[in-house]
């Protein structure tokens, strides 16, 4: 007798439980840009293996095997959110990234500048800037996502915030711009800070907040992919990458020496390349 996805409960890596949604694997399926031939045929094996309290990580593994085999270029794009996580342990290549989802969106930017506030100076992730708008963002990430961002983050940046607020106010000269802070993590802020964050003026920014506007939603906009969701590269490959600052698979289709930089040559070397100059192009 064959089972009924609708009835099918699904556990999620926050523990949390909700229904299976074949609508919602094909949407993510979609999103990859699969065939369409292959995204039936992925879904009809998913159902296979459904049982109750199954997890969200065993579907998306057997997803992802199954797009791999399809189709290395569109298994790359299906694993972005894995691939977000990978950019660890610093936060500095999620920093740099974040700048060029930025720079999709008209914004010019700068990483790791510090601006004297009243009291100290602080150390910006990123500022970017667009006609009379001026952004300063604190960026958090965490390479685990059952990790939230709780209240504690913005009360601290908001503090930060304001002593940059009043050294500026002290400079009559200055062309008026109108600035915001931003917080922007790769997971989730808890109610509470979000809470507090709409409170005090501060522009949250997690992996599905704001709807419609979230961190997944201008990824997707942007079509930026992290050099770590290629399935050519190993571990320890995307990690000498991260470490010289070559973040984007886009990096490695503008400058083809950054393989040879780690020391990938020959015939994997024009795999890899393969690989992102198609994914590029999705």
């Amino acid at each position: 007798m064959k089972k009924k996805t609708k009835d099918i409960w699904v556990t999620k890596s926050s523990g949390e439980q909700a229904q299976f949604s074949k609508e919602k694997l094909r949407r993510s399926l979609i999103k990859s840009s699969a065939a369409n031939k292959d995204i039936e045929y992925i879904i009809s094996e998913i159902e296979k293996i459904l049982y109750q309290g199954i997890s969200t990580k065993a579907i998306y593994k057997k997803a992802f095997k199954l797009l791999r085999k399809a189709s290395r270029p569109t298994a790359a794009k299906y694993k972005l959110k894995k691939a977000l996580m990978e950019l660890g342990p610093t936060g500095f290549p999620f920093e740099r990234y974040f700048a060029e989802v930025l720079k999709q969106e008209g914004f010019s930017t700068e990483t790791g500048q510090t601006i004297k506030g009243q009291c100290v100076t602080h150390e910006i992730d990123v500022i970017a800037k667009k006609d009379n708008k001026v952004i300063l963002t604190e960026c958090k990430f965490h390479a685990d996502t059952r990790h939230k961002s709780d209240v504690k983050i913005p009360l601290y940046i908001h503090s930060r915030f304001l002593d940059l607020e009043n050294q500026r106010k002290k400079n009559k000269n200055k062309v008026k711009k109108k600035y915001q802070g931003w917080i922007v993590t790769n997971t989730r802020f808890t109610g509470q800070a979000l809470k507090y964050g709409a409170c005090v003026g501060l522009y949250m920014l997690d992996w599905n907040y704001p709807e419609n506007r979230s961190l997944k939603e201008r990824i997707d906009k942007a079509s930026l992919h992290p050099i770590t969701c290629l399935t050519t590269l190993t571990k320890n490959e995307k990690r000498k990458l991260l470490q010289k600052m070559v973040v984007l698979s886009k990096d490695l289709c503008q400058d083809e020496n950054a393989l040879q930089s780690i020391g990938i040559k020959g015939i994997r070397r024009k795999r890899i390349l393969a690989e992102a100059n198609a994914l590029c192009k999705l």
